[in-house]
């Protein structure tokens, strides 16, 4: 590496720069209080820890986004948290242990090999909240009122709702006894809302006509519940077992509806994402001319058990710096005092009382350091503010 190159960062390496800097710092701060208001307590997990446990439960999508290193100490594998949910569920199950409901938030950097997409970062600044104890439709629609209003908090507006629910997949998968290369097939077909590819994979792959159907029905599912209520009830038709997922959908879009009518949204029942993760309803918010989520998250209710106690979960999180890029949260300007420099113990008195106060305060160095809005001046003997 030459000189002149040391300076350049990773690709998906970034750094903040005043002002971003403080707009995003400001908005973590807020975004926490506001998510203390909501009941959720904040948690700090560490950013480096074992590789088994910072990997269980969550499928070979995370293990593949892992930095890991060997822990010089024990000869362990160790991972830097690329997720902060598989960490939080070992909270509450072990560290936490808490009977009834629990409700912890987080904001932290996490590390990823490679970037989720185009427009990602490497280490994004990841808030979220995590809601256990609950695995009735009350926490889901507690969990994504949540989202929405942090989102509303951030100042981001024209949201896009939209909403899956990865318990059809399983049933469906379970009723046609699919191998694990075949639900991989499967589930990467559906993604590609593919409808002509999925049913040919499904004539070559299943015989049982009504299962075949099932899926097919399964891969036209997107659109709003209204829209999509003819089809659902042919899937339910078809595989009676789906009727209780089905019934659950509706009913959390309709009190999501209820509370958030200015909210366009839709189902998208071939949203698979974490399939193998996940256990109920994915859910993930678009902005117009943002081509990724500005936020997801879904119902995992089993990934605890590995740390001794199953609970039903739900969460979702986002990347700060994007909400603070896209948000419209008017961070607010500091008045800056320039101060002399003086050894008068008076003036750092007066100096330390305007910093207490919340008041941006700068001792001008030299002729040409940063310029103020006011200063301080020393007038009959007081120290006093006067315009610059």
């Amino acid at each position: 590496m030459t000189n002149a190159d040391r300076w350049l960062l990773p690709d998906g390496i970034d750094e903040i720069l005043p002002p971003q800097a403080r707009s995003i710092e400001q908005l973590r701060r807020h975004l926490l209080d506001y998510l203390d208001n909501c009941g959720y307590d904040l948690v700090i997990p560490p950013a480096l820890e074992y590789l088994d446990s910072l990997l269980t439960g969550t499928g070979k999508d995370l293990d593949l986004k892992t930095f890991k290193v060997t822990d010089q100490l024990s000869g362990r594998l160790m991972g830097l948290s690329a997720d902060t949910t598989p960490q939080v569920a070992r909270i509450d199950a072990h560290s936490l242990a808490p009977e009834g409901i629990s409700r912890l938030s987080y904001c932290r950097t996490v590390f990823h090999t490679k970037p989720g997409s185009l427009l990602a970062s490497r280490t994004p600044t990841q808030i979220g909240a995590e809601l256990y104890g609950e695995a009735g439709i009350r926490a889901d629609v507690e969990i994504i009122s949540v989202m929405l209003s942090l989102l509303e908090q951030s100042g981001i507006s024209s949201v896009h709702l939209d909403i899956g629910n990865v318990g059809l997949f399983r049933i469906l998968a379970s009723a046609a006894e699919l191998t694990d290369s075949q639900l991989n097939e499967l589930s990467d077909l559906l993604k590609l809302r593919c409808s002509s590819d999925t049913r040919g994979w499904l004539k070559t792959n299943l015989s049982d006509q009504t299962l075949i159907q099932a899926f097919s029905v399964l891969a036209d599912l997107q659109g709003s519940t209204a829209s999509l209520k003819e089809r659902l009830n042919e899937l339910q038709g078809l595989v009676p077992d789906t009727a209780e997922e089905i019934g659950y959908l509706r009913e959390v879009t309709d009190r999501l509806s209820q509370r958030f009518p200015e909210i366009s949204m839709t189902c998208d029942l071939t949203e698979l994402r974490g399939y193998d993760y996940h256990t109920g309803l994915v859910f993930a918010a678009y902005v117009p001319g943002y081509g990724d989520a500005v936020a997801q998250g879904g119902r995992y209710d089993e990934t605890g058990a590995v740390f001794g106690r199953a609970r039903p979960a739900t969460g979702f999180s986002a990347d700060l710096k994007v909400l603070a890029r896209l948000g419209q949260r008017n961070a607010g300007e500091k008045l800056c005092v320039s101060a002399p420099v003086s050894d008068d113990p008076a003036l750092w008195q007066t100096i330390q009382q305007l910093r207490s106060e919340g008041k941006r305060v700068l001792v001008q160095l030299n002729e040409d350091d940063i310029p103020c809005d006011q200063r301080l001046q020393l007038i009959d003997g007081q120290w006093q503010l006067t315009s610059a």
